[in-house]
């Protein structure tokens, strides 16, 4: 069992640039080979990310991302990964320009992904080999029109590799453009994407995905408007591992936990393990049916994902009542000094 302080610590980790010193061509590294410092575990459990053997490994599970620190406008980025899968579907993905935690009703972040898949069936609307698109409210343009007027660029050829071998990926972002080269040539590409600017994440996607020799070279700002960059990190975590009730309080049984949600079984409360100190807590939830739907003092529409927002005006354990049909995920907390 992972104790419900050690948790919260890792989670709240001051962000810790990492220093080191440009190659020949202007690179530095965004992973230093040991540890994951200058990333951080937004949705996660702790065993989701980890470092073995100089590569940062995901197990896919639960679903959501691992950002950066900090947020990147312009750069290229040059990256290794490998899928383990040698027959099954094996997805992951990075995340540019995105947002420092999930979108509402989503374990992702809003913005562009570059998808990194293998064996996935053949269709006419995505590819196994560096399709990018727009996720969660970002916005794009592919280079190619797509068959389905989706905005996501399929690549020009099929060059990724499959399971046990591994892909190199260099990704150019600049002004609001992005492309893609796979294996040494470019394939795709993304324009007018907005956001312009944010952070970069490394999805976990349900299968093992291998990543190394991660190194970004950062290039001058284009000046984008404040509606053109991501969201900063203001202080939120996560409180939900997204495999277990780790951190929670409430009857055996009463609630489960299942890829990041929430559903009560019985009639009984659920609440932190913890008190929380003074500050706000976030969370979605949603409710069946259609029309308006209430929680918690809260009101929304029934059938869709609704975020609230809670502030916390003294120390308290936040109570989550049962409700059927109910699902819960991103409760995410911050606390403020001074209240």
């Amino acid at each position: 069992m992972i104790r419900w302080n050690a948790f919260i610590l890792v989670l709240a980790l001051t962000p810790i640039a990492l220093a080191a010193e440009p190659d020949k061509d202007g690179y530095v590294p965004l992973f230093d080979g040991k540890t994951l410092t200058g990333w951080h575990n937004v949705n996660g459990h702790p065993s989701t990310f980890f470092v073995k053997d100089g590569e940062i490994i995901t197990t896919g599970k639960p679903t959501g991302f691992m950002r950066t620190d900090k947020q990147y406008e312009n750069f290229e980025l040059e990256m290794e990964w490998m899928h383990v899968n040698k027959k099954e579907v094996a997805n992951s993905g990075l995340f540019v320009w995105g947002d420092p935690i999930p979108a509402v009703g989503s374990g992702y972040t809003r913005g562009i992904e570059v998808q990194v898949l293998i064996n996935y069936p053949k269709i006419d609307w995505a590819t196994n080999h560096g399709d990018i698109f727009s996720i969660w409210g970002a916005t794009c343009v592919p280079d190619r029109p797509h068959p389905k007027g989706y905005a996501r660029c399929l690549p020009s050829e099929e060059r990724v590799k499959g399971g046990g071998e591994w892909n190199h990926y260099k990704v150019i972002a600049n002004d609001g453009v992005i492309k893609l080269h796979v294996n040494g040539k470019e394939v795709s590409g993304v324009s007018k994407c907005n956001p312009r600017k944010g952070y970069l994440a490394l999805e976990s996607e349900g299968a093992e995905c291998h990543f190394r020799n991660l190194k970004i070279k950062e290039m001058p700002s284009t000046n984008p408007k404040p509606e053109e960059v991501a969201n900063l990190d203001v202080g939120f975590n996560l409180l939900i591992n997204g495999l277990d009730m780790d951190g929670w309080q409430t009857e055996k049984g009463a609630w489960t936990m299942n890829d990041g949600v929430f559903r009560p079984k019985g009639t009984v409360t659920l609440t932190t393990a913890k008190p929380l100190a003074p500050g706000e807590l976030i969370f979605d939830w949603k409710l069946p049916g259609k029309g308006e739907a209430k929680y918690m003092n809260q009101t929304g529409k029934a059938g869709e994902w609704n975020r609230a927002t809670v502030t916390l005006k003294e120390t308290t354990s936040p109570e989550f009542p049962s409700v059927t049909g109910l699902e819960i995920r991103n409760v995410c907390y911050r606390e403020i000094k001074g209240k």
